[in-house]
């Protein structure tokens, strides 16, 4: 695994952000205090789920309106139109959001 170091651990509640690393990208979102993530792009159509909006625990495509739970990645709202989304594993230390990715 590598940690990379995403930036500040400043989220307001409910607020998400799409990180660029490498050739991936990732979507973070805090709810209910917690930092959550999936692959940002969406296995549907491939639009970026950082542009969409949380409901409950839920990340909604902007463009399919397709939703996954944040914790699991499971697709919550079609079954069966796309799979599952990826999740990856937050941390914060010393005030930074950090990702482990596994090693390529």
């Amino acid at each position: 695994m590598t940690k990379i170091k995403l930036g500040p651990a400043d989220f307001a509640e409910r607020e998400m952000r799409g990180y660029e690393i490498g050739k991936r990208n990732v979507c973070i979102a805090k709810i209910h205090g917690r930092y959550k993530g999936l692959d940002d792009w969406c296995n549907h159509a491939g639009c970026l789920l950082s542009g969409g909006r949380i409901e409950d625990n839920t990340v909604v495509c902007p463009c399919h309106e397709v939703g996954f739970d944040m914790d699991t990645g499971q697709n919550v709202t079609s079954p069966g139109v796309c799979d599952d989304q990826p999740t990856v594993h937050l941390a914060v230390e010393d005030g930074t959001l950090v990702v482990d990715l596994p090693d390529a």
